[in-house]
């Protein structure tokens, strides 16, 4: 009798994914999945997803997700985690979510350190609406609204959302990470895992930033997106662990 070493987590449901053809989301939920098995919580845990590529997380994770108004996840889960304080919360948010409309949200549940955990999936890029400049568009990116590509004298910088936050005292845990390749889909298992841990240890706030490619408003196939992930996104967003618990304590 052969041994299973590889299956589907039991925190996702099997049914199939309905992102596009090249986007990252299907394995970001995959790792959330795995690390939420491993970590035993799974009928201890709420997700929250508001308006965004992943409004639809409730149809592929099998444990309870609420679904929130456009940017306002922060502020469904900070009511979530107070009246069930046992339980695991986590957000899903986009960048255009996150870093625009839900600005406010998630700098003040980081003020107020908030005992949640934030998935932040940036792909530089309004996906689910058409392909809109985000506040994560990259300087000359093109895009529905910068169709000549983003003009700093107009529109500033794009935002470095991890690095904002990371200022913020409630904020206690703050990574970016990748899936472009195996090793940093290992690497943002364990930013994951290590943000789960601290909401568990009551420590404060924790987010995880995952870049992500949007082959389909980007206008690439899947392996082009992956690379101008890798030549553009990550030297703008550099990788790595921004702030952790044991930064603070130094």
């Amino acid at each position: 009798m052969m041994e299973k070493i590889f299956g589907r987590p039991e925190s996702l449901l099997d049914v199939p994914f309905h992102y596009c053809p090249g986007c990252h989301h299907g394995i970001i939920h995959r790792l959330v999945a795995e690390v939420i098995d491993e970590l035993k919580v799974r009928t201890s845990t709420i997700g929250v997803a508001p308006v965004g590529c992943s409004v639809l997380a409730y149809e592929y994770f099998n444990f309870d997700v609420y679904e929130a108004a456009h940017g306002r996840a922060p502020a469904v889960a900070t009511g979530v985690k107070r009246v069930l304080p046992d339980t695991t919360v986590f957000t899903y948010q986009g960048d255009g979510d996150l870093a625009a409309i839900g600005c406010a949200e998630i700098m003040h549940a980081a003020i107020r350190g908030e005992k949640i955990t934030t998935i932040f999936v940036n792909n530089a890029i309004y996906g689910m609406t058409g392909g809109q400049m985000a506040p994560t568009t990259l300087i000359e990116q093109v895009t529905q609204t910068s169709p000549y590509g983003r003009n700093q004298d107009i529109v500033g910088m794009p935002v470095k959302m991890s690095e904002v936050l990371a200022t913020i005292d409630g904020a206690k845990f703050i990574a970016r990470v990748a899936v472009n390749n195996p090793a940093n889909m290992a690497k943002a298992k364990a930013a994951i895992k290590k943000a789960f841990e601290i909401q568990h240890q009551g420590l404060g706030f924790a987010m995880v930033e995952v870049l992500s490619t949007c082959p389909t408003n980007w206008a690439m196939t899947p392996v082009q997106a992956t690379k101008w992930l890798e030549e553009n996104m990550i030297p703008y967003y550099p990788l790595g662990i921004i702030k952790s618990p044991e930064e603070v304590a130094k």
